[in-house]
């Protein structure tokens, strides 16, 4: 890194929806912003979350000054209690934000060791060469904020996710911050592009208000809503509908308790005194006085919902007159998943009401318009279009370009890309150590490509297992091999084949020992290549093969 530029590079996040993470430097100073986590995909088996490397942060942590978190969705915060138990710094947050970090933090038994800050509109946390404020944003989620770093060189501003929203369900945007800092100047903007190939503004959270009124008001049996647990406006819109309509407020699913309990602590949830009731207690009211507020907005396996629609849950089941609501658009790859839930909740007998019949769901990230106008509103001199897989972060710098930023001052960078900016210039640098680490359980996991390829070949192909026994001396056949097979042919229905397939592996053996062939690792690869030869020829497909071979020593070789 250049000791006169400020160097910005992000380690998650372009070219990706998900596992934000990006870093500020200049001179023995780097500021973090966000660590964000991203779900898997389809083919990564077995797999809970994926997150940021952050070796390089390791390298540097006498540098690190913190991690400063833009708001309290799972892309900006979840990778939080893997990133500690690496890298002990201090994390900076809104209150909101720093209520869903401890939630996490104390699951992972971190909460104690870790340094937590809570943050305001007008906090300012100075260091010896840079210093770092904020700027309130509207987003799906309460306290969101912008992130403004400044040093000698200049200012550098990380919006965050944001929408302008001019009737917000809860605070306003600080816009005439937004326009103080644009006009002191700003040498590079970082900006969302989620939405920047949807054209328009984003629409109002207070419309999504008013169609859930409507909602409610024609509907005659019990509610089920669906939605993001963090998106605690809507929550809240939710809880002025139930209560205009004197319904009862049950509330499932893991996260989502944890959210209201949060937010109800904060003053972001208000609920009335005896509205809130236990599921258990569903039952006891007629279901026109009814609202089960749960997760499984996305399909997830294991959410609330998802559950319920399967049968599986424990204390709910649908009834003929239900009304389920989903209200949350599918993230990207959810899709099937949403829609087997409809299909399970429509065959149950509960009407479905999704994006498609009614406008029950705004985004939060920004569409054209509002891009623009924070980038009329920062007017910087350079211009790196974040959060966003790449043909969004394309566009966004189309949009700059529209608003008067010449095409050469927009960088669209890679994860791991180092660009060093100053007052008169901007340019690449070397890259640093990037990529991505799987998370599977509560753990930093070591799994790499090699075992997400077995667990698929698992998956697609099945697995065979050979046993057989060798004289630990002479190397003879003692008994077997016998196979077993799991998920690849069913063994009652397919005896000649796998008689043809011991039959095939004794030659093999019997081959290796004539060779004088000794290790048995050398045993295991040419059982599983010829083995894998003999299916393809066989059937035209072939399993993970898994040779086990056990040396034990004879008595005739103990006595001699």
């Amino acid at each position: 890194m250049s000791e006169q530029n400020i160097s910005i590079y992000a380690l998650g996040g372009l070219g990706e929806i998900g596992k934000n993470m990006y870093a500020i430097q200049y001179k023995n100073e780097i500021i973090v912003v966000d660590a964000g986590l991203k779900f898997p995909e389809a083919d990564m088996l077995g797999i809970d979350y994926i997150i940021p490397n952050v070796t390089h942060l390791i390298d540097n942590l006498d540098k690190v000054k913190g991690i400063f978190l833009t708001h309290g969705h799972e892309d900006h915060i979840g990778a939080l209690p893997y990133v500690l138990k690496q890298l002990k710094v201090p994390v900076y947050g809104a209150a909101l934000t720093l209520g869903l970090v401890r939630s996490k933090l104390e699951e992972h038994g971190l909460l104690q060791e870790t340094d937590l800050h809570l943050i305001h509109d007008e906090s300012q946390i100075n260091f010896d060469h840079v210093s770092v404020s904020f700027f309130r944003t509207i987003h799906s989620i309460p306290d969101s904020f912008g992130i403004v770093v400044t040093t000698p060189e200049g200012v550098i501003v990380q919006t965050g996710d944001f929408k302008f929203d001019f009737t917000p369900a809860g605070k306003h945007a600080n816009l005439s911050r937004m326009a103080q800092i644009g006009k002191r100047g700003v040498l590079a903007l970082l900006s969302d592009s989620t939405n920047s190939e949807k054209e328009g503004f984003t629409p109002s959270e207070r419309t999504i208000g008013d169609s859930i009124i409507e909602l409610f008001s024609r509907c005659t049996g019990r509610i089920l809503f669906a939605t993001f647990a963090s998106n605690v406006h809507r929550l809240q819109q939710v809880v002025e509908a139930a209560k205009l309509y004197d319904r009862k407020i049950a509330v499932i699913g893991r996260s989502m308790v944890k959210v209201f309990q949060i937010g109800q602590e904060l003053g972001y949830i208000r609920i009335p005194d005896g509205m809130l009731i236990d599921i258990k207690q569903c039952n006891t009211y007629s279901a026109d006085k009814v609202v089960i507020i749960c997760t499984g907005s996305q399909g997830e396996p294991s959410a609330a919902l998802t559950r319920i629609a399967s049968g599986s849950h424990r204390f709910v089941e649908i009834h003929h007159g239900d009304v389920v609501i989903f209200s949350a658009s599918p993230i990207p790859g959810n899709t099937l998943h949403v829609n087997k839930s409809i299909d399970l909740l429509s065959r149950a007998g509960a009407e479905v009401i999704y994006g498609s019949i009614l406008d029950i769901h705004a985004s939060g990230h920004g569409c054209q318009e509002d891009l623009k106008l924070m980038l009329n509103l920062m007017k910087p001199k350079f211009f790196i279009p974040i959060h966003g897989e790449y043909r969004m972060l394309v566009q966004h710098g189309k949009l700059a370009q529209e608003v008067g930023i010449a095409a050469e001052r927009i960088w669209l960078l890679n994860i791991g890309n180092v660009l060093h900016v100053s007052e008169t210039h901007a340019r690449l640098g070397g890259d640093i150590t990037t990529g991505s680490v799987l998370i599977d359980g509560k753990s930093v996991s070591n799994i790499g490509s090699a075992e997400i390829e077995q667990r698929n070949l698992l998956s697609n192909s099945g697995l065979i297992i050979i046993v057989a026994t060798i004289d630990k001396h002479s190397y003879q056949l003692l008994s077997g091999p016998s196979i077993v097979s799991r998920g690849f042919v069913y063994i009652r229905e397919s005896g000649t084949l796998m008689n043809q397939a011991e039959s095939h592996t004794r030659r093999v053996i019997t081959k290796l020992i004539e060779e004088e062939v000794i290790s048995t690792d050398d045993w295991k690869t040419k059982i599983s290549q010829q083995l894998s030869v003999f299916f393809k020829q066989q059937i035209g497909r072939a399993p993970m093969i898994v040779p086990v071979i056990m040396e034990i020593e004879t008595l005739q070789a103990s006595t001699s």
